[in-house]
């Protein structure tokens, strides 16, 4: 989420508020630059439902770094599927997370094609961000907004045309599963910790976004409980693709494309085996997470703690 501002000389300036590659468009005082939340007000900037009922994405390969066409001709991605993205550095794995979020139509060094729903996406999709729907996290993230966690939940809902009863307490209390440390509604965004940070960001998206596409880029450090995160993400029927190290994520998800030297190589299918070590790794990586907290807390560590992960 970054906000920034944006001046136009036919135009009074505006406030962009960025989630991931999503842009919200908001009016401004021109005398208030505090962006006090009581004088903003919202700016109509067109069918946000429009192109919103994407199924699926295919990827048509192109070509790696030595101009080679790449292995995996083609893969195709649905709602509700979760995808790791895998490779040594500077294998091409955030050039082809890069793809999709432009929806590349052979333009780009790789030469790929993004087909929506098995289609060639219309222009306007490509060049308006706002109809692009496509949302990405990273663990590099954090909010800028000098506003309550409330405030931004409402004011991103109502930018959504999203007016559910409950629906702050909805996202907090997916939010706070995914870390250790309560967030609650009274706080000022700019005190959120880094784990905090991401774990609204995931329920926000999850819940409010519109956005059917959501790239994730190396969350394994953001400090949230990424096993539980991506399950959330797939269950709200999001296509997740998710660059990763990691083995609980790189396990936890349906397939896995394999990266090396700019270009797709092979696509691994996760077996029930791979599922099941999944998830006694993110048993394990859960157990660390709260040890974590309790050193953070000031708090003393024991045999007992340990004991009680063996037995676990």
């Amino acid at each position: 989420y970054i906000l920034t501002t944006s001046f136009n000389f036919f135009s009074a300036p505006q406030v962009i508020l960025q989630c991931g590659f999503e842009p919200y468009f908001l009016d401004i005082n021109l005398s208030d630059f505090s962006l006090n939340f009581e004088t903003v007000h919202y700016v109509e900037t067109g069918d946000y439902n429009e192109y919103m009922d994407i199924k699926e994405i295919t990827i048509i390969g192109g070509y790696d770094k030595n101009g080679n066409p790449e292995p995996v001709r083609e893969v195709t991605i649905k709602r509700g599927e979760i995808v790791g993205v895998v490779g040594p550095t500077s294998s091409g794995k955030s050039n082809l997370i890069s793809d999709i979020e432009q929806l590349a139509q052979g333009d780009t060094a790789s030469k790929r094609k993004i087909l929506v729903n098995g289609e060639v996406p219309p222009i306007e999709m490509r060049r308006d961000p706002k109809k692009r729907r496509i949302a990405q996290l990273s663990q590099n993230m954090n909010f800028l907004a000098d506003m309550t966690v409330e405030e931004f939940i409402l004011m991103h809902a109502k930018s959504r045309g999203v007016y559910r009863e409950g629906i702050v307490d909805e996202v907090l209390k997916l939010a706070n599963k995914l870390t250790g440390e309560p967030i609650k509604k009274d706080y000022n965004l700019t005190i959120l910790s880094g784990g905090q940070s991401r774990s609204l960001m995931v329920a926000d998206v999850a819940v409010i976004s519109d956005s059917p596409i959501v790239l994730i880029d190396e969350i394994e450090n953001a400090g949230i409980k990424k096993h539980e995160a991506l399950k959330l993400l797939a269950g709200y029927g999001k296509i997740v693709l998710v660059i990763t190290h990691d083995p609980v994520l790189a396990l936890m998800a349906d397939r896995r494309i394999v990266m090396r030297n700019g270009g797709m190589q092979k696509i691994i299918e996760t077996t029930k085996e791979e599922k099941e070590i999944s998830r006694k790794i993110n048993e394990v990586d859960n157990w660390l997470l709260s040890l974590r907290e309790k050193i953070r807390l000031g708090e003393r560590l024991s045999h007992k703690d340990i004991s009680l992960m063996v037995k676990g």
